[in-house]
């Protein structure tokens, strides 16, 4: 088994595939509406519904080459445009690093890995424990093996290994992901795998603090109640451009639920925001994040 992503299967370059996928629905609805044409006539001439052609267009399904070249000769594109168009399909339909962990993961999880590594931000909201995009191995295969049959460990290692990969994208040499994440300080103190393992896994924690792409701050037991409480979640932001693609993600043992209504982003930017206010700063974080792994 591969202990981690080599360099080149993470899209440094530009856009991932579900950010390809998007950039090219927006331009084959531009051209119906540049053509005149409603979506009943683009879908009747295609063969497809009215309900797909408004998700490929809004870059929520994949976009087969061959529809691409329906629509254009449609909408009277004419080569080279849609030759470009159609490789553009093909490109947008083109699995990213994840899909080798795919046989590991259930579908809503993929989902998330897939726009995580597209995200240009990530605001994650860890109350309990330490979050997955800074976890040391140990500590995160202390925390699978809690929750895992010892008949599987074969899935336990790829978990492992899925987590590895997720924090090699995120701290990518080219345009790293920017993570802001807020701990509750209960995440501090919880003995996952161990004293040893809590204690490297606080080092850790320092450690990576420090870099320029991360921002991670401590919510202390003295802060009392807050917004934060109730939940942990994931805010999932996108370049200009595609930030309409902004989402919350909350997840249970039992799948996941989307948020992407604009008064949803609104809320979520909010509590965030005054979490952070709330909160630690980066520098008392470290300090106090330093003191509890001497304490151990």
């Amino acid at each position: 088994m591969a202990e981690h992503i080599s360099e080149d299967q993470h899209e440094d370059g530009g856009p991932g595939p579900n950010l390809r996928r998007r950039e090219l629905g927006r331009e084959l609805r531009k051209l119906r509406e540049q053509a005149g044409k409603k979506t009943a006539d683009a879908a009747k001439y295609a063969g497809l519904t009215v309900t797909t052609i408004n998700r490929l267009e809004s870059g929520k399904q994949v976009i087969l080459p061959r529809n691409v070249r329906l629509l254009c000769q449609f909408y009277g594109v004419e080569a080279p445009y849609s030759d470009t168009l159609v490789r553009q399909a093909e490109e947008s339909n083109e699995r990213g690093w994840w899909a080798m962990y795919s046989d590991n993961m259930p579908d809503w999880f993929e989902k998330f890995v897939g726009l995580e590594s597209d995200a240009e931000e990530l605001w994650n909201y860890s109350p309990l424990i330490i979050d997955g995009l800074l976890q040391t191995s140990e500590y995160a295969q202390a925390l699978f093996e809690a929750g895992t049959d010892s008949s599987q460990e074969c899935a336990l290692a790829r978990a492992v290994e899925l987590r590895r990969a997720r924090q090699e994208g995120v701290n990518r040499d080219k345009h790293p992901t920017k993570l802001h994440v807020v701990l509750d300080e209960a995440a501090l103190h919880r003995v996952v795998g161990g004293e040893e393992v809590l204690r490297d896994q606080l080092h850790h924690l320092s450690e990576v603090s420090i870099k320029p792409n991360m921002a991670i701050q401590v919510m202390p037991f003295s802060a009392g109640a807050h917004l934060g409480l109730q939940t942990p979640f994931s805010m999932l932001r996108f370049p200009e451009g595609y930030d309409d693609m902004d989402a919350v993600y909350i997840e249970n043992q039992r799948g996941a639920v989307w948020l992407e209504r604009p008064t949803d982003i609104e809320r979520y930017t909010r509590v965030f925001t005054e979490m952070q206010a709330a909160a630690l700063s980066a520098d008392d974080s470290r300090k106090l994040v330093d003191s509890l792994a001497s304490s151990l």
